[in-house]
């Protein structure tokens, strides 16, 4: 927590540094410092005698809030690193604590979270698996609510555990847990209006305006990765209720005395100017609060000289940033200020700003500068300007290894070079800001809220930009495509990543799950969709083919087959319904690329997430299904694709097929029924395969699941209950009798089960109407460590999925490849008199080889 001011007589800091007590009150940073010094050298007012090495301690204190005050993080650090060894040795407990916090300051300056979140449970004397970072391998955030609340429950806090725990809020936010922030930040205000601590109470509801912020942007992510009606309007109305708590309290905030004041206005501002480039700028009307707001900042810009230096440089950047994106802007006019007034003040910011972080010699804030000078002169057309400035920004940050930032900036260059038609110099820098962006992919996705809770804005554009330069519509460079299908891979792990928030496990975790003797498959099949276009790219052992599609051409019948598929009242449309739909996609997608498929084999497709809820084996191309002539997999990249045999080993099949304990959880869909047939299927893979270890209802549970698994190792999991796949991490299950088990459990239990081969996921659905439900499934897969799984699109027939079940392990046993097997078994439906109707065999996908 980052305090402004204190209301300690000047008199009784006089032995702590030789500055006036009207600078002190200007810095935020040396005003947390006092706090924490105060409650070890004061006792009631008194002064207590300090030996010299509690005045070493003060004394290392006080220099590093110079330090990070001058913006030397690193610097800062470990001198409260010396002053925590130095209250050791006094064993001063207050003192090694306060330590700790300052040095979290330092740490989140850092940014490293994930150390600052252990040093603070080491000050406030938590559990070390309350952090995040060991959130992803243990306890969720429903654990770390609750083990807080028992915390709080227990005893009042003080101030010096106030500042540990807002430090602690602003830390979980960051890293992606803003319920849990909020939690403790609520928890805090109420122990500080105990304290009665006013500016320790403002500062506390600046954080809460932030996390605010953060779940308004969650919600906001929400709403725009699903199409299904019921889900937006959840996201919505929980997006504008975080949306109007942010604003109730910035514009509370903006009419304190403090420095917290301007803090508020110029997070404010920018959350009312990124609302108006969003989808939900229509649900949510801006205020006339802006022109307001602009008006006030500028006219007591000299406000910002109150902040530390660092955050007055950052506080010049943002401004300047917001005022250009207002002369961008066609919903916001400011009626004081023309745009070129907005364009010269922000020219003007953004140069004192990189003038005084040339004084500090802060590289971090020299790139920032220079990125947002950038963006000032592509914005008025100074194209040579822009460059430089770009550029200098990327050397900066390269010299001090912040490829966090460098990666953005090599972005912007590429694009710089893209309009002005400079070609190879746009690949070289989208291709180098690629690599850069995997090298920090694990931690940026794991731990950067903003870019969490908005891939589709800040990371996915980087890709797709560069996929539509290899495949510009001219260009005819084999190399070039093939660029693009290892692009299109990259982005397909980062979108997996970014839903599973587990950090990076990249292509080379997966690699060591594979087979290196497995031979790739020779025919894969990539649809990629940009913004004007579809690409279809097909790979063979000796080529790559292309064929490009209009996206108003596809668009409408795609939509149109969607809709009718995902109906719940399908499995009775007649087939001259659908078929009609099926066929002009067929056409669109498979027809021209046909000649340079084989007659019959086996086919690989790697989908963008605009496909990926498609069901493949249903294209029909007016006499037959593609299930007919091909065997078809889907996977993240040819490497997944890997073709296997099932080696016949130990299998655990698990089932619930009557209504159990966990139907009543309130993320459980209330029209669930029971899957009789589910008993059925468990019996016949017992059948199949008489050393499978079953567990049916009661039997099983979340202990007795975890037991078996920890006591075995199988190659294959059978899980025959309902569940569901969306693009929401929190909305993907698994029913087991007593509860759901979430992705992060799958995670917990089979992670170090090297030798699964097949997690079968039976009589599951994907979520109705969310076109990127698809990447439940591949989470599943990811977090469960399999290199196949099984599940199906939609709520299929139990007797139906009970017969295919059936069929799919028999032959299994009889050696056929997974992706044999699971044809055999469909065609079997399809040659039948009951289940020819495709609602009955092609919401079957295998997800790997």
């Amino acid at each position: 927590m980052k305090l402004t001011q204190t209301q300690t007589h000047g008199k009784k800091m006089e032995f702590i540094f030789h500055l006036t007590i009207n600078y002190f009150k200007r810095i935020k940073y040396l005003f947390l410092s006092l706090t924490l010094t105060l409650i070890v050298v004061f006792n009631n007012g008194a002064i207590l005698a300090t030996p010299p090495n509690l005045e070493i301690a003060q004394s290392l204190t006080q220099q590093g809030f110079l330090q990070l005050y001058n913006g030397q993080s690193e610097a800062a650090l470990k001198a409260w690193q010396s002053a925590y060894r130095a209250y050791e040795q006094l064993n001063n407990k207050q003192g090694m604590n306060g330590s700790l916090i300052n040095q979290s300051l330092a740490l989140q300056a850092l940014g490293s979270y994930a150390n600052a979140c252990q040093v603070l449970t080491q000050a406030l004397a938590l559990e070390n698996r309350i952090c995040p970072h060991a959130l992803k391998e243990q306890t969720n955030s429903s654990q770390i609510l609750s083990d807080l609340k028992e915390i709080f429950q227990k005893q009042p806090i003080q101030n010096l555990q106030i500042i540990g725990f807002s430090n602690l809020a602003n830390v979980f936010r960051a890293m992606g847990e803003p319920e849990v922030s909020y939690t403790i930040l609520q928890y805090c205000l109420t122990f500080a209006a105990q304290l009665q601590k006013k500016e320790i109470q403002d500062n506390l509801l600046l954080n809460l305006a932030n996390t605010e912020v953060t779940l308004y942007n969650q919600a906001k992510s929400k709403y725009q990765l699903t199409d299904d009606f019921t889900a937006q309007k959840k996201a919505l109305i929980l997006a504008k209720s975080k949306f109007d708590a942010a604003q109730k309290v910035y514009e509370k905030l903006s009419n304190s005395p403090s420095t917290v004041s301007l803090q508020a206005k110029l997070n404010w501002l920018k959350l009312l100017i990124d609302n108006t480039s969003i989808q939900l700028s229509q649900y949510l009307p801006l205020s006339n609060s802006v022109s307001r707001l602009i008006n006030d900042i500028l006219t007591n810009l000299k406000q910002i000289e109150t902040l530390s230096k660092v955050d007055s440089i950052y506080s010049k950047l943002k401004l300047s940033h917001n005022l250009l994106k207002i002369t961008q802007s066609n919903n916001l006019k400011v009626k004081q200020f023309t745009d070129n007034n907005l364009q010269s003040i922000a020219l003007s910011l953004s140069q004192e700003a990189l003038a005084s972080a040339k004084k500090l010699n802060n590289f971090r804030a020299i790139a920032y500068a220079n990125s947002t000078l950038g963006e000032i002169y592509a914005a008025g057309g100074e194209l040579s300007k822009a460059e430089s400035s770009y550029h200098d920004g990327m050397l900066y940050a390269q010299s001090v290894q912040a490829w966090d930032i460098v990666y953005q900036w090599q972005w912007e260059l590429a694009r710089l070079y893209k309009t002005s038609g400079k070609i190879e110099q746009a690949n070289k820098f989208y291709s180098t800001a690629i690599k850069n962006l995997d090298k920090v992919r694990g931690d940026v996705l794991l731990f950067n809220s903003d870019i969490q809770f908005a891939f589709t804005e800040k990371v996915e554009p980087l890709y797709r930009e560069y996929i539509s330069l290899l495949l510009n519509k001219n260009n005819s460079n084999k190399n070039y495509n093939r660029q693009a299908i290892k692009i299109q891979e990259q982005l397909k792990f980062a979108e997996v990543e970014n839903f599973l928030r587990c950090g990076k496990f990249a292509e080379n975790a997966l690699d060591a799950r594979l087979d290196s003797g497995l031979k790739d498959l020779d025919y894969i099949v990539y649809l990629i969709k940009l913004d004007d276009r579809v690409e279809v790219l097909v790979k063979t052992s000796q080529n790559i083919y292309r064929h490009t599609i209009d996206l108003d051409i596809i668009g409408e019948p795609l939509t149109n087959f969607f809709n009718i598929i995902q109906n719940l009242e399908f499995v009775d449309t007649k087939g001259y319904n659908f078929l009609t739909y099926s066929q002009a996609v067929y056409q669109l997608l498979i027809q021209p690329i046909k000649q340079y498929l084989p007659s019959s084999g086996k086919i690989g497709f790697v989908l963008d997430s605009y496909f990926q809820n498609l069901p493949l084996d249903m294209l029909y191309d007016g006499q037959q299904y593609l299930l007919e002539t091909y065997i078809i997999s889907v996977g993240s990249s040819a490497k997944q694709l890997r073709q296997s045999m099932l080696k016949p080993a130990a299998t655990l099949a698990s089932g619930v097929s009557k209504i159990g304990p966990s139907f009543s959880n309130p993320i459980v869909p209330r029209d669930l029924r029971p899957l009789p047939q589910v008993r059925l299927e468990i019996e016949n893979i017992k059948k199949a395969n008489p050393s499978a270890i079953t567990l049916l209802d009661s039997e099983f549970t979340h202990e007795r699941f975890s037991k078996d698994i920890e006591n075995n190792s199988f190659w294959a999991i059978h899980l025959s209950s309902h569940a569901q796949f969306s693009s929401d991490i929190e909305q993907t299950f698994v029913l087991a009798w007593d509860t759901p088990l979430m992705v992060n459990d799958l995670k917990a239990l089979l992670q170090n089960k090297s030798n699964l081969d097949l997690l079968v996921l039976s009589a599951c659905q994907t979520a109705k109407g969310d076109r990127r439900s698809f990447l439940g499934i591949a989470g599943i897969a990811a977090q469960a460590g399999a290199r196949s799984v099984l599940a199906s699109l939609w709520l299929v027939d139990a007797d139906s999925t009970a017969q295919l079940m059936t069929q799919f392990y028999e032959g299994l046993k009889s050696g056929l490849t997974k992706a044999e097997a699971l044809r055999s078994a469909q065609l079997s439906l399809l040659k039948s008199d009951k289940y020819f109707h495709p609602y009955y065999w092609s919401a079957f996908i295998l997800v790997g080889g």
